[in-house]
C-alpha cells in the first residue's frame, strides 16, 4: 500500500525522474565549451534619468518630455499651462476694466463706460453690479492662476513618471495575458495565466 501511495504522489506531481548517465564514456581530456550570451541593455537605466527629466521640465515646461522622446505631449503640457495664463491676464484686464469704473463711481462722477448708453439717464451696470463684477473676475483670475501652477506642477511630475516607467523592464520574461481553454467536453475556460521565465 505504501509503494502505490508514493507511486500515485509522484505521478500526480508530474514530477520527472531521471536516471544516472554513464560517466565513464566521458573523457578527461574533453572540455566543454558554454557559449557566451551577450546581454543587451533594451531600457535605459541610468539611475538619474528621472531627477533629470523633472529638472529640464521645472525650467522649461515640456522639456522633460523631450528628454523622455514623449515629444507628443510637449503640446499637451503647452495647452494645459497656456490656456489658464491666458485667462489670467484677460480677467486681470475685465477686472482693472470694472475697478475703474467703480472707483469713479465712488467719487461721484458718472463718466465711466457702464454709466452712459441708456435714454433714462440711469447707468447701465449699477455700483452693486460693478462691485459683483470685480468679485467674480477676481475669482476667475485666481482660479486661472492656481491651474497655471498646479498644470505646471504636473508638468514636471508627469516627466518624472514618464521617465521612471522608461526604465521598467518590461520583456518576454514575465507576462500577464488572457487564455481560452477548451477541454474535450467543448466546456471552454477563460483566465488569466501569469508567465516567467527564468
Amino acid at each position: 500500500m505504501r509503494v502505490s501511495f508514493w507511486i500515485g504522489i509522484v505521478s500526480l506531481l508530474g514530477i520527472r525522474v531521471w536516471g544516472q548517465t554513464d560517466t565513464l564514456s566521458v573523457r578527461v581530456k574533453d572540455t566543454i565549451t558554454v557559449p557566451q550570451t551577450v546581454i543587451l541593455k533594451t531600457w535605459n537605466t541610468d539611475p538619474l534619468s528621472p531627477a533629470r527629466a523633472a529638472f529640464y521640465s521645472s525650467i522649461l515646461p515640456g522639456l522633460g518630455q523631450a528628454y523622455n522622446k514623449s515629444y507628443w505631449k510637449i503640446p499637451i503640457v503647452y495647452l494645459a499651462i497656456g490656456i489658464p495664463t491666458y485667462l489670467y491676464f484677460r480677467n486681470d484686464k475685465e477686472l482693472d476694466r470694472y475697478r475703474t469704473a467703480y472707483k469713479s463711481r465712488l467719487d461721484g462722477r458718472t463718466d465711466d463706460e457702464f454709466y452712459g448708453g441708456r435714454t433714462d439717464g440711469n447707468p447701465r451696470l449699477s455700483t452693486d453690479a460693478l462691485r459683483r463684477a470685480q468679485d467674480l473676475y477676481r475669482r476667475n483670475k485666481e482660479m486661472a492662476m492656481l491651474f497655471a501652477i498646479g498644470f505646471y506642477a504636473l508638468n514636471i511630475i508627469e516627466a518624472n513618471v514618464d521617465a521612471h516607467l522608461k526604465q521598467f523592464n518590461v520583456d518576454e520574461n514575465l507576462s500577464i495575458e488572457p487564455f481560452l481553454h477548451q477541454n474535450r467536453f467543448n466546456n471552454s475556460y477563460i483566465g488569466i495565466s501569469l508567465t516567467y521565465n527564468f
